[in-house]
This record gives structure tokens, C-alpha cells and sequence, in this order.
């Protein structure tokens, strides 16, 4: 049974190396979405819509059911996925994305959604600085958080700020479709995220029925911060369904 593994923004399929690493499911594949280190489909618009259709492309080609998870945006668009999509998808399991109609987007965000001000800080952006903010701001170790910065090309800058840009009202859009979801539900979180607060974690699970809440002492990444306890929530999660 395939395990598929969808990163968030700003990151790339890397950002599941070491939850990888202490995985023992044999089959894991770490997809990176379009314009997040890999190339862009031709026509591809990068909008929240588009992501969904790729992902939902990708899982067709499967042979059977994934057991699905994604943190950050990954979150969203696999639970979107899930939603819309409930054939593909065995189970679900996703951390520190909202899809909520009361979340309020974080300072950054709103920044990226505007044209002049996101335009202005992608041009303007200095790794280093940034790197910092996500050290001193989210607790990523420094290494981790430098790693992530590297990887920001004028490609996905851009694919950053179309996605944003498509997304002021994801929350009333497509937390009603939650209720579509029939894969069991795991969904785990930073207790001290500081852009995605944890009782947005409490409402996701209320909204698809997840069997289970994990509350991680951390900050906002997760699968870097504790990423030995997120493989072990996913593989018991796993588990519980081996043969569904």
C-alpha cells in the first residue's frame, strides 16, 4: 500500500527526510507539488485548484488507494483531495493546515497575497534574514531552516505567490466539503504553531471525524521538529487499517 507524502509551503519533498528515516513502511513516496523543486506542467496557473487536480492525476496512477498526509499546505490540498476524491485515498493523515472559514491568514500570507507587497518582498527576499525568521519565529533548528531557504528559486517564489494569491477565501470554499471525507483520520499538530493555532487541529478533526488529535510540543514544522513521533503516529495509524 503506497504512502504518499505532500510538503507545504515553503518547502520541497525533502522537508519528509528524516520522518522518512524512521519509517518502516516499505513503500513511501515523497511527491514534490509543481514548482517546489520540480519543473511546472505545461499551462499550469499554480493556483490552489490546479494543485488539487495534479494531486488527484497523480493518485490515479496508482494502482490502488494511498494512505495520504501532508503537513501545511500539503494538509489542505490532501485533505481537499480526500474530500472530493474518497476512492483514492485509504486513509488521511495531515498537521498544521487550516480549512477553516474563521482562520484569519498569517501575517506572511497576507503579505503574498498582495500583488505590490508580495511582489515587493519576493524580489526583495534575503535568505539569510529569512532563514533566521524561521529559526527564531517557528523553533526550526538553524541547519533545517537554511535548507529550506536554499531551495527558494524564482520558480517557486512565484508558484508561492499565485497560490496564495488563489486562496484569500480557501477556508469558507472548501471546509464544507470536509464532511464528504471517509478515510479514517489522523491529523497531527504543533501545540505551539505560531501561524496555524492548535485548535484549528480540534476543529479539522471534528470536521472529517478523525479517530485521533496528536498535540506535539513544538512549533509549526512538525516533520522537523519531532519527526520520530509523526512516523510513529502515521505507521499506528497504518496500522489500525492494514487489510481495509
Amino acid at each position: 500500500m503506497p504512502a504518499i507524502l505532500i510538503h507545504g509551503v515553503p518547502d520541497t519533498h525533502r522537508v519528509w527526510e528524516d520522518v522518512r528515516r524512521h519509517l518502516t513502511h516499505t513503500d513511501v513516496r515523497a511527491w514534490g507539488l509543481p514548482g517546489f523543486g520540480v519543473p511546472l506542467p505545461d499551462g499550469f496557473g499554480s493556483t490552489k485548484e490546479e494543485y488539487v487536480d495534479w494531486l488527484v492525476g497523480r493518485l490515479e496512477e496508482l494502482d490502488e488507494p494511498a494512505d495520504l498526509v501532508g503537513h501545511d499546505w500539503g494538509c489542505i490540498l490532501t485533505a481537499r483531495v480526500a474530500s472530493l476524491r474518497p476512492d483514492l485515498v485509504r486513509t488521511w493523515a495531515g498537521g498544521n493546515g487550516p480549512i477553516s472559514a474563521r482562520y484569519v491568514w498569517h501575517p506572511l500570507a497576507e503579505i503574498w497575497q498582495d500583488p505590490v507587497e508580495g511582489n515587493r518582498f519576493m524580489a526583495e527576499l534575503k535568505k539569510d534574514s529569512l532563514a533566521d525568521d524561521l529559526a527564531a519565529g517557528f523553533e526550526v533548528p538553524t541547519d533545517l531552516a537554511m535548507q529550506t531557504v536554499r531551495n527558494m528559486d524564482a520558480l517557486m517564489k512565484d508558484s508561492i505567490l499565485k497560490l496564495y494569491r488563489s486562496a484569500l477565501r480557501m477556508g469558507s470554499e472548501w471546509e464544507p466539503d470536509l464532511a464528504k471525507m471517509t478515510a479514517p483520520g489522523l491529523v497531527f499538530w504543533g501545540s505551539r504553531d505560531a501561524a496555524c493555532p492548535v485548535e484549528f487541529a480540534d476543529e479539522l478533526a471534528r470536521a472529517i471525524r478523525a479517530e485521533r488529535v496528536i498535540k506535539l510540543d513544538c512549533n509549526h514544522w512538525t516533520v522537523l521538529q519531532r519527526p520520530a513521533q509523526v512516523a510513529t503516529a502515521l505507521e499506528e495509524h497504518w496500522r489500525r487499517h492494514d487489510g481495509s
